[in-house]
């Protein structure tokens, strides 16, 4: 009845009620001689024993042929076809028992020819070939010749098969009593490492808290002293400008030609108060600028700025400082265009600082200042030959009031790079050193061309 006829392995009538114990011997024997398992041929055996059951119920039997179905993977499957003797009710077939479609991998009404039978097919393990035409006619005719067994013999079988699926349900159930038994040790231990986790988390959370609550008390306090700070420069720094000034006037007229004359003695001495009143007030004015910076109280005042203008007037009030003939001042030409967009006077500061650095710590050889524009910024450099820095210091000259060993004798306050730095930072810039001890240093503004 199977329309692959050729792979048909036997044939068989059930007509009455002994005849469902045949086809469920067969059907096992069947399943056996093409290589189903043995948990796969009990099942097929169930199956049918249900299956004819029922159309043997509703249908008065049924014509059953087994046969090989080969798929296109290269496995195949053992095909049950088995067709009423009347037409099903409404066409349809629904099992008595639900879980007869779980046994089989299908179970369903199809039409072969012009005959509706109910067809079911459990797929051989990979292990199992598909038999050839030789193999598939020597089965036939050993499954012809195998004398049938009694009712009671497949009812023994059956009940064997059934103690079987017992024990395995018990020992499965042994099994998994032990399973849940471990599972719930195994739980109570993630729950308690759980728990301890959570206590350590909780206590750990409890010390960042306390940790954030600690930063910002010293932020606050922090940001307080650096305001104490620059409010504490600014007072000073003000009110020492004008005694610091008076001084140097006084110095001036005691100095001045149509005042009494001075004895040799008094002269250098008024000359030493002269340059000391000037270097304390060179050191208020560092310090207003300073504490200016910090307060965050200048502003920049953007425009358009031409470089080349901006060198030009540095090479003319810087030059008058290189005193000594051993120095070379060189400012070189900025390369057209040269227009950048920042803040002329504070931009002037900082070179202008710069400048006066190189050319305090050398003491023979060249100053020189240039500007290069690439990928859309300016690098203002300005380089001497003068003592160097060492590596390890490039970052603490700029700090505050910070001076490299060795370099006392020049004179300076260590404000001067700070504020500079500043200055630089304000304008949307940085400031970067290169420079070893003994071969000189390069200090450069690097500036984006559209300001900050």
């Amino acid at each position: 009845m199977t329309d692959e006829a050729g792979n048909a392995l036997l044939r068989l009538t059930l007509r009455v009620e002994h005849d469902i114990f045949l086809v469920r011997q067969r059907g096992r024997e069947v399943a056996a001689a093409v290589g189903l398992d043995h948990q796969d041929q009990v099942r097929i055996a169930t199956a049918l024993s249900e299956v004819a059951r029922d159309l043997l119920a509703c249908c008065g039997g049924a014509d059953v042929t087994f046969a090989t179905v080969g798929h296109p993977d290269g496995r195949f499957s053992l095909q049950i076809d088995l067709a009423p003797v009347r037409p099903l009710p409404d066409g349809v077939y629904q099992p008595q028992s639900g879980a007869v479609a779980r046994l089989v991998d299908v179970l369903s009404v199809t039409t072969v020819g012009e005959v509706t039978v109910v067809r079911m097919s459990r797929r051989a393990p990979a292990s199992a070939s598909e038999p050839d035409p030789q193999r598939l006619a020597e089965l036939r005719s050993e499954l012809e010749h195998a004398a049938p067994g009694t009712a009671l013999e497949e009812l023994t079988t059956q009940n064997d098969q059934l103690i079987a699926a017992l024990d395995e349900v018990r020992s499965q159930r042994d099994e998994l009593a032990v399973l849940n038994e471990e599972l719930e040790t195994t739980n109570r231990g993630v729950m308690a490492l759980y728990n301890q986790l959570t206590e350590e988390l909780e206590a750990t959370n409890q010390g960042v808290v306390a940790l954030y609550a600690e930063l910002d008390e010293k932020s606050a306090q922090l940001r307080a002293a650096s305001e104490s700070k620059s409010r504490f420069l600014a007072n000073v720094s003000h009110e020492l400008r004008a005694p610091v000034t008076a001084i140097i006037g006084l110095g001036r007229l005691l100095a001045d030609s149509g005042s009494d004359p001075l004895t040799t003695e008094q002269t250098r001495q008024v000359d030493l108060i002269r340059s000391s009143a000037a270097d304390l007030l060179s050191l208020v004015n560092e310090l207003l600028d300073l504490a200016k910076a910090e307060s965050g109280r200048i502003e920049p005042n953007w425009s358009e700025v031409d470089l080349r203008v901006l060198f030009g007037q540095l090479r003319g009030t810087v030059r008058a400082l290189a005193t000594r003939p051993e120095v070379a001042l060189t400012v070189e030409e900025p390369p057209q265009p040269s227009v950048v967009r920042t803040d002329e006077v504070l931009l002037a500061q900082v070179l202008r600082n710069l400048l006066h650095n190189a050319l305090k710590f050398t003491e023979q050889g060249e100053v020189r200042m240039r500007a290069e524009g690439r990928d859309g910024r300016w690098e203002l450099s300005v380089t001497d030959t003068g003592v160097g820095i060492a590596p390890e210091l490039h970052e603490r000259i700029f700090e505050e009031f910070y001076q490299v060993p060795g370099t006392s004798r020049f004179n300076g306050t260590g404000l001067g790079l700070p504020y500079a730095r500043r200055l630089v930072t304000l304008l949307g810039g940085t400031l970067e050193l290169s420079s070893e001890s003994g071969r000189g240093s390069r200090f450069t503004v690097v500036l984006p061309a559209g300001g900050a």
